[in-house]
């Protein structure tokens, strides 16, 4: 069987070795595939796999001979899954891959928010500490997290990691599909759940404002559940405290996102799921999906 990934620039720039792809199907790569590129790097495939890159019932229609579409995330809104169940498209995902490193980036957004550590390295950068009077200098306000609550909207694999990394350093943890009041109403909301039709930008002005005053956002998830415009003024009018972001509603954002360059708001690339140890899995969860599907399984099946 030919293969072919079409995006694998993120997922394995280079780092690990592809052999259990390679010992299932005969393997292609490319680091990036534009729309128009698709359908001639797929003639002949019967397989692809992809990062980010959108398979629609077009490409599905164009590609005639393609069987198997192997998505190298856990995220499926890019694949048009009813178009790929009319043409007996099998298409599987990597589930629940990076709960760990995707928990421990969320942890780590909200210490930037409480403990601040960019701001006080660049003070000392700045020489500020070696000009101190005291064997410390407190520029900015820390937050002890301990005793504190947490919200958690979306409480799968990665949002259960995330409460026990979090009652780990002594706070409690309200979730959303239980008591939604009870998590919105935390000190801090953490948000990782899916993007669907029905919660796109479902953290908005109204969301917000029930809210506690001086809360902290946190999302790991995906950029389009919230309105950026909305967090941004609450941020600037001190609604909320602070917030953590490592995913935008625009990938990369425009130079003009309200959100970049607030103080108050720390913001990642979209790189929770980075670790090479997560994206090992990715790869080996590939070739073992392939590989079900070829000996007739269904493992992680979507489709």
């Amino acid at each position: 069987m030919k293969g072919v990934f079409l995006d694998c620039a993120i997922v394995n720039p280079g780092d690990i070795p592809w052999d259990g792809l390679r010992e299932v199907c005969e393997l292609s790569t490319y680091e990036r595939t534009s729309r128009d590129q698709i359908a001639e790097r797929l003639r002949g495939a019967e397989a692809v796999f992809i990062d980010a890159a959108a398979i629609d019932r077009e490409i599905m229609r164009s590609c005639p001979q393609l069987r198997y579409i192997g998505i190298a995330a856990t995220g499926y809104n890019h694949v048009d899954l009813e178009a790929a169940a009319e043409y007996g498209i099998a298409v599987t995902n990597v589930p629940s891959y990076a709960a760990d490193a995707v928990a421990q980036h969320a942890i780590a957004l909200l210490l930037s928010v409480t403990n601040k550590v960019q701001i006080y390295n660049e003070a000392i950068i700045d020489g500020q500490w070696q000009k101190s009077k005291d064997y410390t200098f407190v520029k900015a306000p820390l937050t002890l997290l301990a005793g504190k609550t947490l919200g958690i909207v979306g409480y799968g694999a990665i949002g259960r990691r995330v409460g026990e990394m979090a009652e780990a350093l002594g706070m409690k943890v309200n979730v959303y599909s239980r008591d939604p009041q009870a998590a919105i109403c935390s000190d801090v909301v953490s948000l990782n759940c899916p993007l669907t039709e029905e919660n796109a930008g479902m953290v908005d002005e109204e969301f917000i404002g029930r809210m506690k005053d001086g809360a902290i956002l946190i999302n790991t998830a995906r950029g389009g559940l919230v309105d950026e415009n909305a967090l941004a003024e609450a941020l600037k009018c001190g609604k909320l405290s602070g917030a953590g972001l490592d995913v935008m509603a625009k990938e990369p954002p425009d130079g003009d996102n309200p959100l970049i360059g607030l103080p108050n708001c720390y913001i990642t690339p979209h790189i929770g799921f980075v670790p090479v140890e997560a994206r090992r899995i990715v790869v080996d969860t590939c070739a073992e999906n392939l590989r079900s599907f070829l000996d007739g399984g269904r493992l992680n099946r979507l489709v």
